[in-house]
């Protein structure tokens, strides 16, 4: 079956208040718009679009026929969003599978409500999740080596003083002899339970990236004279402070002054992604995305612990005990391309995979005029369900029946809408533009 799906967009404060209803074609509402969600997770699952006896979700569709609808008898595995970033998620992290049941049970048996804003596991699922970039997106993704944090730290601590900031320079300084030692990822822990310690000079650290940060230049070198600057010893190329990075704590310190998540920014790689590349975070890896429009996918999870740069519940003690603080050398994933005008994102998870396809009009493919990696056809293996969404153009979508010579099913989709594919037979794709599929990995 080719079913339309639809959904409300997720009004967080992060979001922006164009992006989604532009995509959707819907008209802003003049609030912040940050998430579509299309699966069947109980927070907002999907409707079926255009239902004619009354609301209909998506998971009403999979239980009145869990074998033709469902996965495995049950529920999508799989979450497919659009994300909207208008500005700084929260600095987070979310649980592998055994600690989200743990977890789960343990505030269940408590009797913690489940929209208790203090609660942490609202669900007994893991959430490793996967995100392609529409439009260029920020994202601080992973943690990287200390010795860049402490560079940095030191190159900001010169900057403040030249601010004039001679003890917040000195906190910072103070700051960075808390990231030296020989086991880096106790160090990281440490560094997390001590930067929402209270410590004054976590405070007077905060200050002074906020004097010093002004007074980096945007190609990165940072202002005021060398006879000067203590940081004068450092090779010349190792005092360029990254532009990308003094342009992210800008933005940090703008919207989130004096939250010691700015600190915790600087242990993590910053990431620029350009439209269609991806980066994948396991669970357990601290991230935050920070602006642009992309599309994700996850296992079907809302479980969520927070290290800063939010108003929402903080549990550090509990952050602390399920954060991955190992290095990773890059947060990027490489897409596979499948056929002409299809790529595939597969982690090594059972519970999604993402693809996409760029479409063109035949004409042009055979003048040689089509747009890069794309096709006037593609085919797409349906043997579990996909959720389709189409992000530009306009797409067919076919689906002939096995021993037939007809079509059994189509559906024409503009930017902005959703489809459920049903389990069955291959489904062809045609038209102009580009669509996402979401559907099982392994």
């Amino acid at each position: 079956m080719l079913i339309f799906i639809e959904n409300t967009p997720r009004a967080y404060a992060w979001g922006s208040k164009d992006a989604l209803p532009d995509m959707l074609g819907l008209a802003p509402t003049g609030e912040p718009q940050a998430e579509l969600w299309l699966g069947t997770h109980p927070g907002s699952p999907a409707h079926v679009a255009k239902a004619s006896a009354g609301a209909r979700t998506l998971i009403d569709l999979v239980e009145s026929d869990p074998d033709r609808y469902g996965v495995d008898g049950g529920p999508l595995p799989f979450l497919l969003k659009v994300l909207a970033i208008g500005a700084p998620l929260s600095l987070q992290v979310h649980p592998d599978l055994a600690q989200a049941a743990a977890g789960f049970a343990a505030e269940e048996a408590a009797g913690v409500p489940r929209d208790a804003p203090h609660r942490n596991y609202g669900d007994p699922n893991h959430k490793p999740e996967l995100l392609v970039a529409l439009s260029e997106v920020t994202a601080l993704s992973g943690f990287r080596p200390l010795a860049a944090a402490r560079r940095e730290l030191l190159l900001l601590a010169s900057a403040a003083r030249q601010a004039g900031e001679i003890e917040g320079a000195s906190a910072l300084e103070r700051v960075e002899a808390r990231l030296r030692g020989a086991d880096p990822e106790a160090l990281r822990r440490e560094f997390l339970e001590w930067v929402f310690s209270g410590d004054p000079v976590v405070a007077r650290a905060l200050d002074a990236i906020a004097a010093a940060v002004p007074r980096i230049d945007p190609d990165g070198e940072p202002r005021g004279s060398a006879e000067t600057d203590p940081a004068s010893s450092v090779r010349e190329p190792e005092r360029q402070f990254d532009a990308a990075r003094a342009a992210a704590l800008r933005d940090l310190v703008g919207s989130h002054p004096g939250d010691p998540g700015v600190l915790v920014s600087l242990l993590l790689h910053l990431v620029r992604l350009d439209p269609g590349d991806a980066v994948y975070l396991r669970a357990r890896q601290l991230h935050a995305y920070l602006s642009g429009i992309a599309v994700e996918v996850m296992a079907s999870s809302d479980n969520v612990l927070r290290a800063g740069l939010t108003p929402k519940h903080i549990d550090i003690a509990e952050l602390c005990r399920i954060v991955d603080t190992g290095e990773i050398a890059e947060p990027r994933f490489p897409g596979e391309r499948v056929a002409r005008g299809l790529v595939a994102w597969r982690p090594d998870v059972p519970d999604f995979a993402l693809l996409r396809a760029r479409l063109c009009d035949p004409e042009q493919s055979a003048s040689g005029a089509a747009p890069a990696d794309s096709a006037p056809s593609v085919d797409v293996s349906a043997k579990c369900p996909l959720v389709l969404m189409v992000t530009s153009g306009r797409v067919r979508v076919e689906r002939r029946a096995e021993g037939e010579h007809g079509l059994a099913e189509v559906a024409s989709a503009r930017r902005g809408q959703s489809l459920y594919v049903s389990a069955g037979d291959p489904i062809r794709l045609t038209g102009h533009g580009e669509v996402f599929l979401a559907t099982t990995g392994g």
